[in-house]
């Protein structure tokens, strides 16, 4: 989904409607710089406020999805289209934050191990080998060359500190 175009339909069809983010934001029952933040291409809305933002802009679902208005001979075709990402944007929120979850318990095991003076080498090769593996992820979906360039650099940490711990366990 492209955060990017959507926002600045939404922005378009806001300011051809006359109503402010604020107005906006009012009518939805969310904080102006949600509305913002939306607009900027920062986020996407929640999918609980498709259907009330549609109608509030007089535009249907698909098209924000889409980020354009859709020709009447389109609409099938991009429904299906926008189906198909929609699952893959929330398949890629979940994975997300999966991901946080167990880098945020690969963190905490190693300060512990640091604070019991435990070897850490094994957790923080995990750590870095999980890391490379999200932002090579992350890459696929984006394609964005900074999240390949991350993915490289934790693939190197990793590298290093497998050996680092095969060493320290000889």
């Amino acid at each position: 989904m492209d955060k990017v175009k959507i926002g600045q339909f939404i922005a378009k069809c806001r300011k051809d409607k006359k109503i402010t983010q604020e107005q906006l934001a009012e009518k939805l029952n969310i904080s102006k710089n949600a509305v913002s933040k939306w607009e900027r291409g920062i986020c996407l809305m929640d999918m609980s406020l498709l259907k009330p933002l549609s109608e509030i802009l007089g535009v249907s679902v698909n098209d924000i999805l889409s980020g354009e208005k859709i020709p009447e001979d389109k609409i099938k075709e991009k429904s299906e289209e926008n189906i198909i990402k929609l699952s893959e944007f929330n398949h890629y929120k979940s994975v997300t934050i999966g991901t946080i979850f167990i880098l945020i318990t690969i963190a905490i095991i190693i300060i512990y191990s640091l604070v019991k003076n435990i070897e850490c080498s094994g957790y923080t090769t995990l750590l870095f080998g999980f890391s490379a593996v999200v932002y090579f992820y992350k890459y696929k979906q984006n394609n964005n060359r900074k999240l390949l360039l991350c993915a490289w650099c934790m693939i190197i940490a990793f590298i290093a500190n497998f050996i680092a711990f095969i060493v320290s366990t000889i």
